[in-house]
Formats: C-alpha cells, structure tokens, sequence
C-alpha cells in the first residue's frame, strides 16, 4: 500500500489540498481557487487537475482520496450544492486516478477532524461550529459526525431564532445565520454604520467600544446563545467546538456567549465552549482521514501525534 493519501477540501471560493501520510505527517499543502463563476463542470475538472498534481507530487499512486465537500453528500456521490451548482456527481467522476475514493460533507469533515486530531478529541459527544461567511455544525455522536436521515443534519444556521426577523436567503425568517454569521455581522454594521466593514474589524471595534458594533456584534452572540440552547437541551453535548472566521475574535465572543448561554439554560449547566484545534487545516485533515478510510485503513489517525496541530497552514 502507498504511504499517503490524497486530500482535498472543497469550497465555495478556494479548495485546500494535501498530502498527507500515515503517521500524519502533512507532506505538502497547496491552494487553487474554485471556478465556480465558470460553472459545475469547471470545478469538476480543477478538482481532477489539482488531485492528479498532488498524486504526481507524492510520488505515484496514493493509498486513497479524500474528498470534503458542500451540500448534500454521501460517501460516493455529491448529490447537491448550491455555492457550485452541481447536481449528483459521483466520486469517481471526480477523481483521475484508480484509487479507492471517500467523500464527506466540508463541515462534518472538519468535525471529523476536531473530534479525531482536535478539540474534541477526548470527548465523543459535541457540536462542531464553524462560523465563518454562513454558519452549519457537525453533530458529532459517538465521535463520528451524523448527518441525518437525509444527510441534512447539522444545519443550524437555518434554525429560526427570531420568527418575526429579518429575511434568510434560504427562504426562512430570523434564521441564526441572518444575525451571527461572518457576512451577517459585517452587512448589519455597514448598513448601520454607513460604511463596509469586515467581521474582523467590527470584532475590533466593539473591543474598542464602538456602539453600533457592539450592538451588531451583542445581537449576534444573542442570536447564537438562542440556537445554542435549543441545541443543548435536545443534544447535551459535552462541548462546543467554536470555529471559522468569526471564533478568531477568542474572548470577545466566548465569554458573552458563555454567559448568555447559561442565562438561558436555567435548570442545568451549560456546555462548555471550546476553541477549534486545526483552523484552516480542518477540513483537509477531515479529508485525509477520510481518505485512510477508503484505503481499508479507519484506525489510521486515532494514534497520530498531537504535533499534527502544528503542521504549517495551506499557503
């Protein structure tokens, strides 16, 4: 059997790619935008031109693919995304090389990776939240994420926590997503403030005491706190992992957050609120994992050092 995998992880805007070998080690990480502008087919066929360039750069055929994906997924197939427009692709038409190949869904991959590497590694029941341009979790049960009947699971930006709000995208009113996603954050302070501002630097301004970033930044951790519970009290996590984009802002979000959570959660404890382990490099990882998987290796990982957080960001 080779002595790497190939990973890729999939997004809306750019797809992260690694070599990744048996003992964990990230032999090489790389970048490529996704032409999803150019229509699904383009992407489709940058995905087999980036696989095939890792393969070559690992040295011959890898041991296996990995793939994380948006939208509805199964372990064969990409039936659906909205962000890259295609519909009920198969794996192998995915890949070039004669490899065995698994797919998973980019954020139950990357709670895959939490709870195998990361965050989540000692506990075996928690809530995967990246935060990031929308938000969706990984309901990790038993240590493995679960998605559902229909592989749906997890979407809990799209849970309504103000029924009488603002419009979603997605057709819904007050979704979570409206009020505390990345994008959310920033469009709410601009069209409060009457200039553009990223997430990033309205998190800065409200630490600076700016009042209509703290309102904006204050009607998010609420809207947050909100889904949150209602998650707890079906779920019971042991914990929830905070990632993407908006966690960056560490204690300006985890402390209100934490209080605001337990206010709501009057007869028993709150979970506790973790940061994210792996950063960017979780989905990948997810995605290598996956990829052991598919070489008839699923133990692969449970013994990888903890020095596999320290692996260098794809440039």
């Amino acid at each position: 059997m080779s002595s790497f995998v190939v990973a890729l992880d999939v997004g809306g805007t750019s797809m992260k790619g690694g070599i990744v070998d048996r003992s964990g080690g990230i032999v090489l990480t790389e970048r490529r935008d996704t032409p999803r502008e150019k229509g699904p087919a383009a992407v489709v066929q940058t995905i087999r031109s980036f696989i095939d360039h890792l393969a070559t750069a690992g040295g011959g055929a890898p041991a296996g693919v990995g793939l994380a994906v948006p939208g509805l997924v199964t372990a064969d197939r990409a039936l659906y995304s909205a962000n890259i427009g295609w519909r009920d692709v198969r794996a192998r038409d995915l890949v070039p090389l004669d490899a065995p190949i698994m797919l998973g869904h980019d954020v139950r991959t990357g709670g895959l990776a939490e709870s195998v590497l990361g965050a989540g590694r000692e506990i075996s029941e928690f809530l995967f939240l990246p935060i990031g341009t929308g938000i969706a979790g990984a309901v990790v049960v038993h240590g493995e994420p679960y998605g559902g009947n229909a592989g749906w699971g997890g979407e809990i930006g799209h849970i309504p926590v103000f029924p009488d709000g603002d419009p979603c995208a997605c057709g819904q009113v007050g979704c979570l997503e409206t009020y505390a996603s990345a994008s959310a954050v920033s469009r709410r302070y601009s069209a409060r403030a009457g200039s553009p501002a990223t997430a990033e630097q309205v998190a800065a301004l409200t630490a600076s005491g700016d009042p209509v970033a703290t309102e904006v930044w204050n009607g998010a951790v609420e809207a947050l706190a909100l889904a949150l519970a209602t998650y707890t009290l079906l779920l019971d996590p042991a914990a929830i992992v905070l990632g993407g984009g908006l966690a960056e802002a560490g204690h300006l979000l985890s402390d209100p957050l934490s209080e605001r959570l337990q206010k709501r959660l009057t007869f028993r404890a709150a979970p506790p609120l973790r940061q994210a382990a792996l950063g960017v490099n979780a989905g990948m990882l997810g995605a290598a994992l996956l990829g052991w998987r598919a070489a008839g290796s699923p133990d692969v990982g449970a013994t990888w050092s903890l020095d596999v957080l320290k692996s260098p960001p794809v440039a």
